[in-house]
């Protein structure tokens, strides 16, 4: 019996009924030997940490556009709070640990530079719209590895997918990520906001002081243990959490995300015109991306390789485009 075997076995030894076993899993949509050592959504998880869209997400906006300060949240810091917060709901729940943690370290691969102002802009560019779940979908099956993608598990696919909104993943390991993500973001950018001088923490609603408690931990300890203990094959929150949850949402968007008064909102207006411009730019000439989207274009089209490759872009990399584009250098005369 290989090592992978014997884990294979511990697996139906330990977990819920309600987990998603290694030995079950759907598979690839192109067959690849079992590993003697790992299993096959230990592989997944291996596959996207070694990944270059991995990489870049250290180099990309969360909700705060280009802050002064070491502490502020990038779209990897992120990724790898929803990553613990998951991991902490599956294991609570006895859940396939490795399938929850490769779908949360997948789940914003194809995010946009400048975070959420990147993402509106693109989808009004490109033909068809632009939504950063269904591009870490096409990130990992195509765009990687030189258009052979990571090859990853179809219940990996699935829950990075189906991470953000309608239909709910197949796996409850995919439902937990999409928990592990809400929560993440709406605690984290509260402490970014507060940082900011955007939010005090007084202002937050009495509701949700009451309900979840003061402070981010105590109301990220609030919401995983309410998902835990409340859990009956289901995930939900209870009643009063779902209340105060939701009413602390609202309050994030009208506050932060959508307050067109703020600091932040208004550096977006910046986003808008920069990604616009590369946008026009290089669907009108192609020949100044890199082959591999020159590639894209000649097999699909311009505008859904020039959204590839803006997409991918980490925000510093988007900034230097523009100025070697539009912003005239200065020489020095010898």
């Amino acid at each position: 019996m290989t090592i992978r075997e014997r884990y294979e076995q511990d697996e139906k030894r330990l977990l819920s009924s309600y987990a998603k076993l290694s030995c079950e899993t759907l598979g690839r949509e192109r067959y690849e030997p079992p590993c003697e050592f790992r299993t096959e959504f230990c592989r997944d998880r291996d596959r996207i940490i070694h990944c270059k869209a991995f990489r870049r997400l250290k180099q990309k906006t969360q909700v705060i556009l280009s802050p002064e300060g070491d502490h502020y949240r990038t779209r990897l810091t992120h990724t790898l709070e929803v990553a613990q917060i998951a991991r902490s709901i599956s294991r609570a729940l006895r859940l396939n640990e490795d399938l929850t943690e490769a779908i949360a370290l997948g789940h914003d691969l194809g995010h946009t530079p400048f975070g959420h102002a990147g993402e509106r802009v693109l989808s009004k560019l490109r033909a068809g719209g632009f939504n950063h779940y269904e591009q870490s979908v096409r990130v990992v099956s195509k765009l990687e590895k030189d258009h052979r993608g990571l090859n990853l598990t179809r219940e990996g696919l699935d829950g990075i997918e189906r991470h953000t909104k309608g239909p709910w993943a197949a796996t409850l390991e995919g439902r937990v990520v999409r928990y592990a993500d809400h929560i993440a973001y709406l605690n984290h950018d509260i402490e970014d906001a507060i940082s900011a001088g955007v939010l005090k923490e007084s202002d937050l609603p009495q509701q949700v002081h009451e309900v979840l408690g003061d402070g981010k931990s105590k109301r990220i300890t609030a919401l995983i243990s309410a998902l835990v203990l409340n859990f009956d094959g289901e995930l939900r929150f209870p009643p009063e959490i779902q209340s105060a949850y939701d009413l602390l949402h609202d309050f994030m968007f009208e506050r932060v995300y959508l307050n067109l008064d703020s600091d932040v909102k208004r550096e977006e207006k910046k986003v808008e015109g920069m990604i616009s411009a590369l946008f026009e730019h290089y669907c009108r000439f192609p020949e100044y991306m890199p082959e591999f989207y020159q590639q894209i274009a000649g097999e699909e089209s311009i505008g859904c390789a020039v959204a590839d490759y803006i997409s991918g872009m980490s925000d510093a990399y988007a900034v230097r485009c523009f100025e070697s584009l539009f912003i005239p250098k200065f020489w020095k005369l010898s």
